[in-house]
């Protein structure tokens, strides 16, 4: 944005920086300037010092309080040290002098877009940085089994890595939709890149909408900063959309708008951005049910799945028990530096179990009782104990009468759907596909409030 009221001379630096590629912005006076510069910040204004009615200094006090990110840089006939000095303390970055010639303004610039690209892709890692180490300590890669139903998603996951293609993973909670999407992505041209996540069904539309996109310094209440969105942080390389399901018809809109042309704006901000991002997405629900029910838009989920993946649950794969319940023991040993083991007899009875809460069900009850069991082995008998009090095998319901079995089937249902949803009661409603007031009679009918 260039600023000066001197005509001639706003129009030779204008020809002088479109001709170097810039695209330039020129106003004759500080407040019509002002007026373009609160709806579209550019990163670079050039502006005289002596001008009416508004000065140089005063212009560079409201674009710093507008986006303290702009560079700027000062021009004057009149330069003094004074002036110089008053305008580096204020955040200008530079000052140069009447009369110069096209070169040295051309070099000035460039020397100020330079600085201006660093210290993006500077805020940029540091942004990548804070999200990454804070998902670091729960990241997981490893994907445990050998069984038939997973030997095919190794496969599928090799197969579709090298692709490009948008990917959505679908399958009951806790069978490892996460783990198969940081597979893919590690195995994909895109592994030096970042893998960033979100759930979307943990935030409303408008906090999802400033996590995805990111929003502008005062652009809602709260907004105390500028912040990147997820696109932003995983440009270049791939953003899963966790729980993408139970997103609202109005997001729906804007997030196919995005996937469609990669661009899209920061919340308060009218600048487009365009990214490079491979989409994976996830969900335990049935979209084609959702898409009939007219919960789900159809253009949506064809653009989400190009490549569809359905994970098994963990009942279908019984014979990678043994290996997960290893593979958890062993998690939990190395971190608590003991040498615990499950007798034989033990990792028996787990295969009796339909596990509905799958591998995470799986593995929060491995953690249970090493935490509870004092001895060195895990046995039958522990295991059995703890099995019937909090879960209901399925071996057992064969031998309970009707009425007792459908008793404890719908209170086993009901307890794991609150577990999954941390005992957020309408979040595990929803899982359970039931309003949040028939929720709350089965708990009181259960002794379960």
């Amino acid at each position: 944005m260039l600023i000066d009221d001197n005509k001639t001379m706003l129009l030779g630096m204008e020809e002088t920086l479109s001709r170097a590629g810039f695209h330039v912005h020129s106003y004759e006076n500080g407040p019509e300037a002002l007026k373009f510069f609160k709806k579209h910040p550019v990163p670079l204004m050039i502006t005289d010092l002596k001008m009416e009615p508004m000065d140089g200094i005063d212009v560079l006090k409201e674009v710093k309080k507008v986006h303290p990110q702009t560079e700027a840089l000062l021009i004057s006939a009149f330069g003094t040290v004074e002036d110089a000095v008053q305008a580096m303390q204020l955040g200008a970055s530079d000052f140069l002098t009447k009369p110069f010639s096209n070169d040295e303004l051309r070099v000035r610039v460039n020397k100020l877009f330079e600085r201006i690209y660093n210290n993006r892709l500077l805020n940029q890692l540091q942004a990548e940085n804070q999200y990454l180490y804070s998902e670091i300590s729960g990241a997981k890669s490893v994907i445990i089994g050998q069984s038939e139903p997973i030997k095919n998603i190794f496969a599928l996951i090799n197969r579709v890595s090298a692709e490009e293609s948008a990917i959505l993973i679908e399958g009951e909670s806790g069978t490892g939709k996460e783990l198969v999407a940081r597979a893919i992505h590690s195995k994909s041209q895109r592994a030096d890149k970042p893998f960033i996540k979100i759930n979307c069904g943990a935030l409303n539309d408008n906090l999802l909408e400033s996590e995805l996109f990111g929003h502008e310094k005062g652009a809602f209440t709260g907004a105390i900063k500028q912040k990147r969105g997820r696109f932003e942080l995983a440009d270049g390389g791939t953003l899963f959309l966790d729980e993408i399901g139970d997103i609202s018809t109005a997001m729906q809109v804007k997030l196919l708008r995005v996937l469609q042309e990669m661009e899209f704006e920061r919340v308060g901000s009218e600048e487009t951005l365009s990214v490079d991002v491979r989409i994976i997405s996830a969900t335990n629900r049935n979209l084609e049910e959702s898409i009939l029910q007219e919960k789900f838009r159809k253009d949506l989920y064809y653009r989400l799945s190009v490549i569809p993946i359905k994970l098994p649950a963990l009942r279908s794969r019984k014979e990678d028990i043994p290996l997960l319940v290893q593979h958890f023991l062993n998690h939990l040993n190395e971190t608590k530096n003991q040498n615990k083991k499950l007798s034989a007899k033990a990792i028996e009875l787990f295969k009796d179990y339909s596990w509905p809460g799958n591998i995470r069900e799986l593995e929060n009850f491995i953690e249970r009782l090493y935490v509870i069991t004092d001895s060195e082995i895990i046995d039958e008998q522990t295991t059995a104990r703890y099995l019937g009090n909090n879960l209901t095998t399925s071996s057992n319901y064969e031998s309970m009468p009707l009425d007792e079995a459908l008793f404890m089937f719908e209170k086993n249902m009901i307890n794991q759907a609150m577990k999954q949803a941390n005992g957020v009661k309408n979040r595990a409603a929803k899982l359970l596909g039931i309003k949040t007031s028939a929720l709350y009679y089965k708990l009181e009918k259960f002794g379960m409030l």
